[in-house]
């Protein structure tokens, strides 16, 4: 039977104060990237910015998700953007901002750096689509300062809400994962989760129900197999079996008799 455990709604829930692992919160004004953190985190956007191979300088480097905020868990990442102006790399924006994607990808899967237990996450972000970060916390590395402060949430968070439509959804996948020729309801299925999640960080920020639900369906796995599934049913659906090789060489081989 598909349920969602107690002990898993509560590490949904904020905690009082930053992650002590990453934050100096005794800090007099406001709390403050602990400095061997701030070096680390330095040292390892500069090899990636290396990577990118690109001639436009870094406009900032930052810190946000979750560990920049009060919903960190054991699993979270560091999520660190080298911020750059995309129109100074090459006037097709749209081309370069597919290239810098490909570049993360490949970075991110060839590299697993970890930054006091928390593996470190790096994106390349258009310095002109700044302001659409959606997260509540954003600190500056290099200048060692808040660039959006965040803020300890002081409304009741629905976790009967968040239980109801994680278990809904994770039945919604099984039921999906069970069907022959899948890979479209796979799709939708996708969308509909993704589409769910920007809803709701839209409409009420990172502890909205639907992203909550959202951090409940990637912790328990539930959106690893979904992914995991659409991969191999679309490899599958470019590949020649090897039962399909063997009756075609049959064929050929009768034929010529």
């Amino acid at each position: 039977m598909i349920k969602v455990h107690d002990d898993q709604l509560r590490r949904l829930l904020p905690h009082r104060e930053l992650n002590r692992k990453v934050w100096d919160l005794d800090s007099p004004s406001s709390p403050s990237l602990k400095p061997e953190i701030k070096d680390a985190l330095l040292k390892i956007a500069n090899e990636f910015y290396l990577f990118l191979n690109i001639d436009a300088p870094i406009d900032d480097i930052i810190f946000t998700g979750s560990l920049a905020n009060f919903n960190y868990t054991k699993l979270s990442d560091i999520d660190v953007h080298v911020l750059i102006d995309f129109s100074k790399v090459d006037e097709n924006v749209d081309l370069v901002r597919s290239y810098m994607m490909s570049k993360k990808s490949i970075w991110n899967d060839e590299h697993n750096i970890f930054v006091r237990g928390f593996e470190v996450e790096m994106y390349p972000q258009d310095e002109n689509v700044t302001g659409q970060l959606r997260a509540a916390g954003v600190y500056s590395i290099v200048t060692d300062e808040w660039l959006s402060m965040p803020r300890i949430l002081n409304s009741k968070i629905d976790l009967c809400e968040v239980k109801t439509k994680a278990e809904c959804i994770m039945y919604k996948i099984d039921d999906v994962l069970r069907s022959t020729a899948r890979l479209a309801s796979i799709d939708r299925l996708k969308k509909k989760i993704r589409d769910m999640r920007l809803s709701g960080l839209e409409r009420s920020g990172e502890f909205s129900v639907e992203n909550l639900v959202f951090k409940l369906l990637r912790g328990n796995g539930y959106i690893g197999k979904l992914y995991d599934a659409a991969i191999k049913d679309f490899d599958d659906s470019l590949s020649i079996k090897q039962e399909t090789i063997l009756r075609e060489f049959i064929y050929e081989s009768i034929s010529d008799v």
